[in-house]
């Protein structure tokens, strides 16, 4: 139970009964990850422009100054591809969770208005889109105090998830003293919520993907068309929908507007959803839906 203690065997064999609202095989949780305008920029104070997760992959970011090219890409994800993903979903009728960068929804106050009117469960993703190894205890202490207010303030509800992504040793523990969150999704390793032990009590983690999502556009061997993320959503939902007709599963996809809100990539959203509604079983849904029902069909033991 211990936050940071390995845990190699989990639920094993037997994994306990999700009982999913409406029978569901499968709880299927969309992710938007909301970033764009919290990376790392030298107009932020930070040492060098942004390194990670943008089209020109493998390029080193510049020190002491800005890289133009990498800022537009970033802006595209919040100006047009924040608003195809919002168009695509609305189309399904699909609930997602954002994970949302407090400054960068600040920066978008209107991106925040379409979540909330939407009805977007949004979570708590850091002040900043930065490796919290690198700085203190007390400021990510502040940070997440920060992000919490800012995202109440302007979506109108606080965040009751978290997900850092870049963690420090001290996360968990610092977000279950924070108070106020059902569940934390810093995590990768099952096919199901389970509980863990932080700050002195139970605390449910929600597991996250790193392979079904479309950050693998920018990667090397990762996906290159539509067709290939698409191909693997479906063989990752069809495989879980199988196994779910005796033991249901949990399957989190992971999106970002700077990147299947391209118009090249998008198709991959849309084709999942059509195909997941076709085949029934499912319980698209967002994770804080997910959590409230874990805590009350699977409390955690004390």
């Amino acid at each position: 139970m211990h936050e940071h203690q390995r845990d190699l065997v989990g639920y094993g064999a037997e994994p306990p009964l999700a009982a999913w609202p409406g029978g569901a095989r499968v709880a299927v949780s969309l992710v938007l990850n909301y970033e764009e305008g919290g990376e790392q920029n030298v107009l932020d104070g930070d040492a060098t422009s942004e390194g990670f997760l943008h089209e020109l992959i493998g390029a080193p970011p510049v020190v002491g100054g800005r890289d133009l090219n990498v800022e537009a890409m970033f802006a595209y994800g919040s100006r047009a591809g924040f608003w195809r993903i919002h168009r695509t979903l609305a189309a399904h009728n699909a609930p997602v969770t954002v994970y949302a960068v407090a400054q960068a929804l600040e920066r978008n106050p209107d991106a925040a208005r379409a979540m909330a009117a939407a009805g977007w469960e949004v979570a708590g993703h850091g002040w900043r889109w930065i490796d919290y190894r690198h700085v203190s205890v007390e400021t990510e202490r502040a940070d997440i105090a920060r992000s919490v207010s800012t995202i109440e303030r302007l979506v109108g509800r606080r965040p009751v998830g978290w997900y850092t992504g870049r963690t420090s040793p001290h996360t968990r523990r610092l977000v279950a003293e924070h108070g106020g969150f059902l569940y934390d999704s810093d995590d990768y390793s099952d096919d199901l919520p389970f509980y863990v032990e932080a700050a002195g009590r139970p605390h449910l983690v929600l597991p996250y993907s790193l392979d079904a999502n479309d950050f693998k556009f920018l990667l090397v061997h990762g996906f290159t068309t539509a067709d290939d993320m698409l191909s693997y959503l479906v063989d990752a939902f069809d495989t879980l929908h199988a196994e779910g007709a005796d033991r249901p599963r949990m399957m989190s996809i992971g999106m970002h507007g700077r990147i299947i809100g391209r118009p090249g990539r998008i198709r991959a959203l849309d084709g999942f959803l059509r195909h997941v509604a076709q085949r029934g079983g499912a319980w698209v849904t967002t994770r804080e839906r997910i959590a409230r029902h874990w805590l009350a069909t699977h409390p955690p033991l004390r």
